[in-house]
């Protein structure tokens, strides 16, 4: 028969397992544990707190330092790990207080080399569900004490749902009328008329006219009695019972008194249990199509870590959004998210845009230097649209930023270390530009550790309308508007291929809240390119304008074209033969956007 070990020897094994183990428990075990959201503690054979989370300090008011080494009944007087330790069994489910509030403790030993060196606690905050219990206990309380009331009634009592069906009556009633609970319960008032135990029905002209009723009625056993019938009604005004009392108008006030006053609690009731139950939502995004809830889950997945991000897809589809959503749901939310088009900054100042510079390391440069916006956001997330348009050298620098986690300041040979996350967007194909040698091999594949593809809003036309509605909406609100959209100019939105993607259309949008004269959009009010999208459109009216205006629709025109046909700024300046000052100047003004503008 195997030996028992005497309990300070294993006093002293559990003193030295749990020695061992905080000698070797790393980091991530104690940033897994404040993970946890229910309170956890362990305590050694001494009963002394060895390990415990984040949320346990919580609880009891006290940091970890505090407590760490401290017997666990000097924290928590209910404690009962102390007799898990001395007994070595578990106990599953067993409620306590703590600080005022009920928790469910599961506890057992800990066991190393047949001995209990310890226990451990998770404990769940039951304090809610107590509460909930309590009300639907108190509901069912009152509505036993209303039937107690009911029944207690020397006047009949008679009650109906809002479809006429009998749901409820009392001894009184079936004294006064001759008729027994089980010939009419569950019954239809119209069935009962139909049959002979009623001349008419009170609750039925109650149920017509939404207004209490008297009548005179003639019963099954001869008699003739006055009954009144009474609506219930619920939050929406329809009828939820109708309470019909027999005779003794004394009797009556007071059950109705107190059948409204029920009515109201029970209402109170059910009101607080659908706001515990109602499922919330974040409301921020349209998201719709089946693809964006799957790029969606994909984001909050990829929020939790810190990998380089690279979202793909035509100018206008919302790569920022999604970038917003894995920054705002991640680790680094509270700290700063840096954004950046590569596009619209001339090369010659991007690279001091990025990475900074010492005073007076270049013509113009500022004499008291400036930070980058790795700098910036240190700790925090930068998003790189358009990584796409990098010179090469510039490639180079971003390489090292993401393999060496530091930057140099122009005019410098110090290196910084920042801590970033970087989320890169691009609406061209870089798998393409690397066999064309446009783009760097090994920074692509940094860039794409974790792949975000963004289908145009063509591919998704189910949520146009909900974009619709959520963009009229959001510009009714800015500009202080009521504007209603027809169904005809929706079915026109609907069906448009929409080049410009998510960006476009919400312009668009926009642009009708701010242009259309009345307080509602109809299809005349679209513009040309949209509802005749084979043509070209038609030309600016010219006649009782000032040219000044015609040339100004032409040249919005023009630069919006080359807009979407180029997709950045500096590719449509090119086009245009025009600087790309001049061309960010006056997109800006005609209120256009660009991917790269």
């Amino acid at each position: 028969m195997k030996e028992q070990t005497h309990p300070e020897a294993r006093r002293d094994a559990g003193a030295s397992f749990f020695q061992n183990l905080m000698q070797n428990i790393s980091a991530q075990i104690i940033v897994l544990m404040d993970s946890i959201h229910n309170p956890v503690v362990g305590v050694d054979s001494r009963s002394r707190i060895v390990l415990c989370n984040q949320t346990f300090t919580q609880v009891v008011g006290r940091s970890r330092d505090d407590v760490i080494g401290t017997p666990i009944a000097s924290v928590i007087p209910e404690t009962r790990l102390t007799h898990i330790v001395e007994t070595g069994k578990t106990e599953a489910a067993k409620k306590i207080r703590i600080a005022g509030k009920t928790y469910l403790a599961n506890r057992t030993p800990i066991i190393n080399d047949g001995n209990v060196v310890g226990a451990m606690a998770l404990l769940q905050d039951i304090s809610g569900i107590e509460a909930l219990s309590n009300e639907l206990r108190h509901s069912s309380d009152t509505n036993e004490e209303l039937q107690a009331i009911i029944e207690s009634s020397f006047d009949g009592i008679f009650v109906t749902d809002g479809n006429g069906k009998v749901t409820r009556l009392n001894r009184a009633y079936e004294r006064l009328t001759g008729i027994k609970r089980s010939e009419i319960m569950g019954k239809a008032m119209t069935e009962l008329v139909k049959k002979g135990y009623y001349s008419e029905s009170v609750t039925l002209k109650v149920l017509k006219s939404k207004q209490p009723e008297s009548v005179f009625q003639e019963v099954k056993n001869g008699k003739t009695i006055m009954v009144t019938g009474t609506p219930v009604l619920d939050k929406e005004g329809t009828i939820a019972r109708v309470v019909t009392n027999v005779r003794d108008v004394t009797q009556l006030n007071r059950l109705q008194h107190e059948l409204c006053s029920m009515q109201t609690l029970r209402s109170h009731y059910e009101v607080e249990i659908n706001s515990l139950r109602q499922e919330q939502g974040d409301g921020q995004y349209v998201v719709r199509s089946k693809k964006m809830l799957e790029i969606k889950a994909l984001a909050m997945r990829i929020a939790q870590v810190d990998s380089t991000v690279l979202i793909q897809g035509e100018s206008g589809v919302g790569k920022e959004m999604v970038a917003e959503m894995v920054h705002a749901n991640g680790k680094r939310k509270d700290k700063p998210f840096i954004k950046i088009n590569c596009a619209s900054i001339p090369e010659a100042l991007l690279e001091a845009e990025l990475f900074g510079y010492t005073p007076g390391s270049f013509t113009g440069a500022s004499r008291k230097g400036k930070a980058g916006l790795f700098e910036a956001a240190d700790n925090g997330s930068i998003f790189m649209d358009e990584v796409g348009e990098m010179s090469l050298p510039l490639q180079s620098k971003l390489l090292r930023v993401i393999q060496e986690k530091e930057i140099t300041r122009i005019g410098d040979t110090r290196p910084i270390t920042v801590n970033v996350r970087i989320i890169a967007a691009t609406n061209r194909d870089l798998e393409k530009m690397v066999q064309e040698k446009g783009f760097r091999k090994d920074l692509f594949f940094r860039l794409n550790v974790v792949p975000i593809h963004i289908p145009p809003l063509r591919e998704r036309s189910e949520a146009i309308v909900p974009m619709i509605r959520h963009f009229l909406a959001k510009y009714n609100k800015r500009f202080d508007f009521a504007k209603r959209i027809d169904p005809e100019a929706v079915d026109i939105l609907t069906t448009h291929a929409w080049p410009g993607n998510v960006r476009e259309l919400e312009n668009v949008i926009e642009r009708l809240v701010v242009i259309t004269p009345g307080e509602l959009i109809c299809a005349s009010d679209i513009p040309d390119s949209i509802r005749h999208p084979d043509g070209k459109g038609s030309l600016p009216c010219l006649t009782g304008k000032p040219l000044k205006e015609i040339l100004e629709e032409v040249e919005a025109r023009a630069i919006e074209e080359a807009l979407k046909t180029h997709g950045t700024t500096r590719k449509a300046a090119d086009a245009l033969g025009i600087n790309q000052s001049t061309v960010v100047r006056k997109a800006s003004r005609y209120g256009l956007r660009s991917e790269g503008a």
